[in-house]
């Protein structure tokens, strides 16, 4: 089974469990059993080895537990099971700890996780929250939710189409949830996004906050407000995307690819931690709740990264460039490459590394649609082999996404629905995988 851990070094030279750690962790000594839990050492000893390239090595020991545990690589728990580790933190230029955006994001991760086991424990909704104010009868929140349907059909054919496999509780949440989404993605990229300030944003957020009170503002926040009193979904991914949508109103350039992730989480990798809840995770999935919600996070991270593969130069024409600027470099490449918009053997083989990484986000999500509920996987199944094909044909396009825009024909699109229906047919494997508990 594999692990992250993920936590902070202070200057005391301690290790802080705060970040990220399961729920079961607790003070004291490490404990590593058949399941892996681990236990929550305030004082763990550690050394480290800082190399040239600024990446490091830890290990990590407590006195009381009388065993050392290496933080990369492999290394055997006290029953003698072998145990592959990974950290995700980084080292800056002083040799300070600091956290990586895929710790920032797990860290969501974990709560959203938390919020969907209570509710499995519990036959109760996990909180009771207020009624919502809407005047009228129900029939006005079954409009709100019909009304969003026609939305969804409207701008997202394919998945639209996909949903109706659902049972109706869940299909009309999905729909709330995407004209939620779409709402606030056209704020910064619809007709009026010139006039989007970020007071705008603030107001929008709390909006939100009132949606999550019970308290819409029009029928489309009612749809929404009533899905998230009946499926335990957490505010935060929400308040992200809005994030990432101030993101859009002042950056323009990212650095390395952690920078690029984090936007990807707030505008994209959000959706996915929304839809899981209603979605559910089938009944017989052996794994964890956790590994669903990464796998969730991957599809988002992976649609995003392709739409900013097949719309480059549309960006670009914009003053924009959604693209690791470090790796540019790297490949002798620079801001004015892309605004020239002429497509080299340098563009074509940074290309080529950006697909394949956009690729292996592609892979880690698969491995989690199959865990999903049976009703709920083939609108995501469809999803990921549509968007993933977009990737190809960037490259049937000899990758000139500047003056020419990947997209799927409708006879591919037509392919892929049984493909993908036949995909969702097939249960959670119970094989022993990273996604499977132990």
């Amino acid at each position: 089974m594999s692990v992250a851990l993920f936590g902070a070094v202070y200057p005391t030279s301690e290790v802080s469990s705060g970040i990220g750690f399961p729920e079961s962790v607790r003070d004291g000594n490490w404990n590593l059993d058949s399941s892996w839990s681990i236990s929550r050492g305030r004082n763990l000893i550690y050394n480290g080895r800082f190399r040239k390239d600024r990446k490091y090595s830890w290990n990590l020991s407590c006195p009381n537990a009388g065993s050392r545990y290496s933080w990369f690589g492999e290394s055997n728990s006290g029953s003698g099971r072998k145990l592959s580790v990974v950290s995700s933190m980084v080292a800056s230029p002083a040799g300070e700890m600091m956290l990586t955006s895929e710790q920032k994001v797990y860290d969501v991760v974990l709560k959203q996780a938390a919020l969907v086991k209570r509710q499995l424990r519990s036959n109760d909704n996990l909180e009771v929250k207020p009624d919502i104010v809407l005047p009228g009868s129900r029939s006005l929140l079954s409009e709100a939710y019909d009304r969003c349907g026609e939305v969804c059909a409207e701008y997202a054919k394919t998945f639209y189409l996909g949903t109706m496999l659902m049972t109706p509780e869940r299909r009309r949440a999905i729909w709330a949830i995407y004209v939620w989404c779409r709402r606030t993605d056209e704020l910064v990229d619809g007709p009026n996004a010139s006039h989007i300030t970020p007071d705008a944003l603030d107001r929008w957020e709390a909006r939100l906050e009132d949606v999550f009170r019970g308290r819409p503002f029009d029928m489309l926040d009612a749809a929404l407000s009533d899905t998230v009193s009946k499926f335990p979904v957490d505010i935060q991914p929400f308040i992200d995307m809005i994030e990432g949508m101030r993101m859009d109103l002042w950056k323009s350039r990212y650095k390395n690819f952690d920078e690029l992730y984090l936007y990807c989480y707030y505008v994209a990798g959000t959706v996915g931690l929304m839809s899981v809840p209603v979605m559910g995770i089938a009944p017989e999935s052996q794994a964890t709740t956790e590994s669903v919600y990464n796998a969730a996070l991957a599809l988002g991270i992976a649609n995003q990264l392709t739409n900013i593969l097949r719309d480059v130069g549309e960006d670009a024409r914009r003053g924009r460039i959604y693209l690791p600027q470090d790796e540019l470099v790297q490949a002798g490449l620079s801001d004015d490459d892309i605004f020239a918009g002429k497509v080299t053997d340098k563009w074509r083989n940074f290309m080529k590394k950006q697909i394949t990484r956009a690729r292996k986000f592609f892979d880690d999500a698969e491995k989690g649609v199959t865990q999903l509920s049976s009703a709920s996987r083939w609108p995501v199944w469809a999803s990921l082999l549509l968007y993933r094909q977009i990737l190809d044909e960037i490259e049937v396009n000899d990758y000139n996404n500047f003056t020419r825009r990947a997209y799927v024909s409708k006879p591919k699109k037509i392919l892929s629905l049984p493909i993908a229906y036949a995909k969702s047919l097939v249960p959670p494997s119970r094989t022993s995988s990273p996604f499977v508990k132990a």
